[in-house]
């Protein structure tokens, strides 16, 4: 039953590759996005850097608490501008993937204590048995966020920084 908790970070991972690779890549990015787009995939990033690599205290989980909603509000930051340049179903695609992110960032709150073996309330402690597996998913899940950033930067800032980009 653990393998639930990882189910938001798929359905998430999904909508991104769909986003990223057909609606990006259809109409190319202003540069404000190809600056705004690797600032959100950090804050994320953060965020799971933060429950992968320090230890699990109430101090912390607080820590966590603010990080992840700054994260939440940060990646809405271009809806104003993405109307403009964006076609209904790429729009739909971001309310999807803006529901998606708390989510995502609660089940990793929710994994980081199990993973360190801190004993947890025991609704929790019994759908999250598995605390090897789950850290290593966090690990992985860790690498394969930070390959998605360097892919932005350098993908969009260089390989295809002269793009056209179609206005919708």
């Amino acid at each position: 039953m653990w393998i639930l908790s990882l189910l938001p970070f798929a359905l998430q991972a999904l909508a991104m590759v769909f986003d990223e690779g057909y609606f990006h890549i259809r109409r190319g990015l202003p540069k404000w996005e190809r600056i705004g787009h690797p600032i959100d995939t950090l804050s994320v990033l953060l965020c799971m850097g933060f429950v992968l690599f320090v230890p699990f205290s109430r101090n912390t989980l607080m820590a966590y608490v603010i990080l992840a909603s700054l994260s939440s509000l940060l990646v809405t930051k271009d809806e104003f501008v993405h109307k403009h340049h964006c076609p209904a179903a790429e729009n739909w695609l971001h309310a999807l993937l803006f529901t998606l992110h708390p989510i995502t960032l609660i089940s990793a709150g929710f994994i980081w204590p199990v993973t360190q073996g801190i004993e947890v309330a025991p609704w929790i402690a019994r759908f999250l048995k598995c605390p090897e597996e789950l850290h290593l998913f966090l690990k992985l899940q860790f690498a394969l966020m930070s390959f998605f950033l360097v892919y932005q930067i350098v993908f969009w800032n260089f390989v295809w920084k002269n793009k056209p980009v179609l206005k919708q």
